[in-house]
Formats: C-alpha cells, structure tokens, sequence
C-alpha cells in the first residue's frame, strides 16, 4: 500500500488549498494521501508514518529534516513561499543527496504574488514588519527575491518564510513530474541493513613520564551516544 504524506500546518506557512493539492496528488500517482501534523501528533507517530511513505511533501520549514526516515527511492518535495529563492536555502536538498540515503529531490517556488498571503502586523519572529521604518516596509514589500543574509533574524526573509501559499496545482505537477527521475515506489526501496555507532565523546589523551627512559600514554572518551541501542560491543 504505497502512499504520500503531506505536512500540515495550523498557524504560519500555510498551504492555503491543502486538499486541492492532496486530491492532485492522489490522482497524478494514484496513491493515497495522508497529512501529518506537529501540532496535533506525536513525533513517534510521524516518524511511523513517513518511515513507509513513498513522498513527503511540505513547506520549507524544520519539520522537513523528518525526511531521513524516509525508505530508500522515495522523493522529498519541498515548497517554498514567493521571493524565496530555493537555491539559497538547501538543508534538506543536501540532506537527500548524503550518501546512504537515496532520495529523490524537488523544489517548487511559487512565482505568483497573488497567490500569497502575508501577516506584516506579527510580531517580528513570525514575519512581522510593522516595526521597521515605513522606507524599509516599503522596500521589502516591494522586493520579488530575498537577498543573501545572515541567518536568522533577518526581517525580510521572516516576512517572506511566514507568509501562507495558494499552490499552483499544474505549475507544481509539472515541476514535480519533470523532477523525479523515476516514478516513486517502495518496491524499488531498499531499508538501510546497517546502523554504525556514532562518534566517540569527550576524547583525551595525557602523556607522563616514568622514569628515565619511560614514559606513559593514556587515551580515554566516552563511548558513543547510540551504542547503548546497538548490539555491539
């Protein structure tokens, strides 16, 4: 039973025609869909959701990094709100391509205004520009692609990553199908057969000397955060 899982969001970056886009998704890959939500669901329960999807879609935004659950050949689909530049912001592009992981990666950008909603009058950490010199609210609305900065608290970039999006459906297909190198599916994916520890803590190394002509190496560290889960030794 493959199927897509989409992420939904209550409060900011808002996929404005949510279920338009869960019905093109289900009858583009013929798959069921289902919608995940931080807000309303346990980590635990997403995680099992995502580990046997064959596509995640959502907008950008740190819930993407769910993604390395993903089985092996499914897709991430990531969305980004108008006058963000997706080549600037590639967490999670890198994230797909780590060795190891093969997924399939696509971004779409929505490049029409009028399918935007933004929130000026948030407090500043959710978008908000009202705070800011009349000059400098008028530059950014004005502004068609957020420039290069300093991450995170520059007001242009919140403005724009917290605005809610009306998803061009055939632009978004297009891009979709255009991207994915194969049509995905679980029965080409293939579940990673080894967990390796991690790294080693708090490394140290003392020398002393002895005697003479001796002297004393120690070497010390704590052992790895996930070795307790693995059954090694």
């Amino acid at each position: 039973d493959e199927y897509i899982v989409v992420f939904s969001r209550s409060t900011t970056r808002l996929i404005l025609n949510e279920a338009e886009l869960i019905l093109a998704l289900a009858q583009e890959f013929q798959m069921r869909v289902v919608t995940v939500s931080l807000e309303e669901q346990s980590f635990l329960g997403i995680v099992q959701a995502i580990s046997g999807a064959s596509m995640l879609v959502s907008m950008h935004g740190a819930q993407l990094v769910t993604s390395l659950f993903l089985p092996r050949g499914a897709a991430v689909v990531e969305l980004f709100p108008y006058a963000v530049n997706p080549e600037q912001y590639t967490p999670y592009k890198t994230l797909a391509s780590l060795p190891g992981m093969d997924l399939q990666y696509v971004s779409w950008r929505n490049t029409i205004e009028e399918n935007t909603v933004s929130h000026p009058d948030r407090p500043w950490d959710q978008g908000g520009i009202a705070h800011l010199e009349k000059d400098e609210q008028e530059r950014i609305l004005a502004s068609e692609d957020v420039p290069r900065h300093l991450c995170c608290r520059n007001p242009e970039w919140l403005f724009r990553i917290y605005q809610d999006t009306l998803v061009d459906i055939p632009s978004f297909l297009d891009i979709l199908k255009e991207g994915l190198k194969t049509r995905p599916t679980l029965k080409k994916s293939k579940p990673a057969s080894t967990v390796h520890p991690g790294r080693v803590r708090e490394p140290q190394c003392q020398t002393s000397v002895q005697a003479t002509n001796e002297a004393k190496l120690t070497v010390s560290w704590q052992i790895p955060w996930n070795l307790k889960y693995l059954k090694v030794r």
